[in-house]
């Protein structure tokens, strides 16, 4: 049968199941991102003359990361903590005391910066002003990175391979780890894909202030932990990669944290889970000779003229009016 889709055709392949080390049958990564106010000034600059929404944010690197470390300590597990540069300079104490506790630290983004529109020479200067301040404070080199909101633009692996990173875990195809080709990228023509998706993600469950930020809907701690749960037990099936992803500000409360570790008693009871960080898993895929795979840009078809056209990106950041909230777009 004739091919009339006109060259719109996907060229992205499925990506396979990998093998993961002797005695497993699946992995699963606790991941942290670190935050902080950034979140919300991202949202909304002027919420910096705004006291109480600041204090909900800090909540996060004064209370809920030591919360956070005791259970993962209690545990005997490492876990990774995406923090943006901003984080690293407003909480030095706290990242250096993250990296003490031999947790992983990866970048994300300088100040939670949205990214949807940016330039690449701009994005290019964020990225190496978060490495900086990661290396000046925690004295860290990141493997791994992920973008803020998880918004990757299409020149974002370029940027990152570009810079050596090893991993980056932005993206939503898969459930498996996967290699992705960056074949525009002048030293290295792949990065590892770690993949995440909005259903483990805290933020969707959690996220509210008002005028601000969320749903205006918090759930239950135990529904929470129930679908969370349901999750693992069929990714732990599947041998695929479970990466949750919370904010100290939100999953560092009480109740919350509880879920954490109660997820992790399931874990452990599962059997066979790999419980590490994102960096030991994407080190591990690179091992495996697994063919980078392409994720390929849509084609807009000539013929379906009543289609709109996209605006030109890579050409500048949004402006104040263009910026998304993180309710429409949720977070990461």
């Amino acid at each position: 049968m004739a091919d009339r889709g006109g060259g719109l055709r996907s060229e992205a392949s499925v990506p396979e199941p990998i093998r993961w080390p002797t005695g497993y049958r699946s992995a699963a990564c606790l991941t942290f991102d670190l935050d902080a106010e950034a979140a919300v000034l991202t949202a909304d600059i002027n919420s910096i003359h705004r006291m109480s929404p600041m204090s909900h944010q800090s909540y996060g690197p004064l209370v809920g990361v030591p919360r956070i470390l005791s259970i993962l300590a209690s545990h005997g597990v490492r876990a990774t903590f995406f923090t943006p540069g901003y984080t690293a300079h407003r909480y030095p104490d706290v990242v250096r005391s993250i990296a003490e506790a031999g947790h992983e630290i990866a970048h994300h983004s300088y100040f939670h910066e949205n990214t949807i529109g940016m330039s690449e020479q701009v994005e290019a200067e964020m990225i190496d002003l978060g490495l900086q301040a990661l290396r000046d404070i925690a004295g860290v080199r990141p493997l791994g990175y992920r973008a803020p909101m998880w918004e990757m633009n299409w020149h974002t692996p370029k940027l990152l391979a570009d810079r050596g990173f090893l991993y980056d875990s932005s993206l939503m195809d898969a459930d498996h780890p996967y290699v992705l080709a960056v074949p525009d990228s002048a030293t290295q023509s792949s990065l590892v894909e770690i993949p995440v998706w909005w259903g483990l993600d805290d933020w969707e469950q959690y996220a509210f202030l008002p005028d601000l930020i969320g749903s205006g809907v918090i759930e239950s701690p135990a529904k929470v932990l129930e679908m969370w749960t349901l999750e693992l037990e069929a990714m732990h099936r599947l041998g695929a990669a479970f990466t949750l992803c919370c904010h100290p500000f939100m999953s560092g409360r009480p109740a919350r944290a509880e879920v954490l570790d109660r997820l992790l008693d399931r874990m452990n009871a599962l059997g066979g889970v790999w419980i590490t960080t994102v960096g030991d898993v994407a080190t591990h895929a690179a091992t495996l000779g697994l063919t980078p795979r392409r994720v390929t840009r849509p084609v807009l078809s000539e013929a379906a003229h009543w289609v709109a056209a996209p605006a030109r990106s890579g050409t500048r950041a949004p402006s104040d009016d263009e910026q998304p909230r993180p309710e429409r777009y949720g977070h990461g």
